[in-house]
């Protein structure tokens, strides 16, 4: 039985080593090492490149970039599709459009949605800044500005997840009992803020909690907006377009393997302090 048991856990045991566990030992290896890409020979460093990566300017600032974008579009992007996803929800008629309309940029590639934003945004060409002239104002630079990149490819961001959690929070409110909300409404909840507050909001406990992890995630990801927008010059930096350069564009491997490991723990201590903390306020 025991080994009948094994032989349906072993093809997704193995696929799990091949996939995730190896690469994670053999990018661990790299990261010890001044390993370059095409190298013969490489030395042991040890814990030189991560030494390395908190004295280096410009990761330390394509962190604090990151940090940034992830601190403007995590609560941006989750408060505004649980309001849209609201919105939408109390639609009869109309609920299957808004459904597509808020999913559609989901199933865009965002490298070519990134070119479309760059004309956009053009402090010249663009219809935004035509809209900023006509109000009287002058262009805005949103792309030169160091001060507005990254809070304009949080935007990007925001609008990129919002489709996708709205998704989410609507499969959320469709599972809750009907009967809750009129009881909440029988036992003095008379106004939908009461009766969101009461049953709603910790009904939607469990989907919460996904969204908000899975959006940190993506958040942590931008790699799209600043590869076509700003080619990564100074002031846009982010932890996945340091890794590439560094990787890719420079050759040094070995420190670009230690900068992955430090993005995976980030993203872990995240993941999981999040999970625990919310979990402990979900109601399943």
């Amino acid at each position: 039985m025991m080994r009948r048991g094994l032989a349906f856990v072993a093809p997704a045991a193995l696929l799990m080593l091949a996939i995730y566990i190896v690469p994670v030992l053999v990018l661990a290896g790299f990261s010890v090492t001044d390993y370059r890409l095409g190298a013969l020979d490489w030395g042991f460093v040890g814990t030189g490149n991560f030494a390395r990566a908190f004295s280096d300017p410009v990761f330390l600032r394509a962190l604090a970039n990151t940090l940034i974008y992830a601190a403007i579009v995590i609560p941006a992007g989750v408060g505004l599709a649980l309001g849209v996803a609201l919105l939408v929800h109390g639609t009869k008629r109309t609920r299957g459009f808004w459904e597509v309309a808020y999913f559609l940029p989901v199933t865009a590639t965002l490298v070519a949605m990134a070119t479309v934003w760059q004309f956009l945004l053009h402090p010249s060409l663009g219809p935004v800044n035509a809209a900023i002239r006509w109000l009287g104002f002058e262009p805005v630079s949103f792309l030169a500005d160091p001060a507005l990149l990254i809070p304009t490819m949080a935007l990007m961001g925001v609008w990129q997840v919002l489709g996708f959690n709205m998704v989410l929070f609507l499969a959320g409110l469709t599972a809750i009992p009907k009967d809750l909300t009129e009881a909440a409404r029988l036992d003095g909840a008379k106004s939908p803020i009461d009766r969101f507050l009461t049953v709603t909001w910790p009904m939607l406990g469990p989907t919460t909690m996904f969204v908000v992890v899975t959006t940190s995630i993506s958040a942590f990801k931008v790699f799209e907006q600043v590869a076509v927008l700003t080619k990564g010059r100074q002031g846009s930096e982010t932890l996945l377009y340091a890794i590439y350069l560094e990787g890719f564009e420079y050759a040094e491997t070995g420190y670009a393997a230690a900068l992955t490991l430090i993005f995976l723990a980030l993203v872990l201590i995240l993941s999981v302090g999040q999970t625990f903390k919310l979990d402990r306020k979900v109601h399943y």
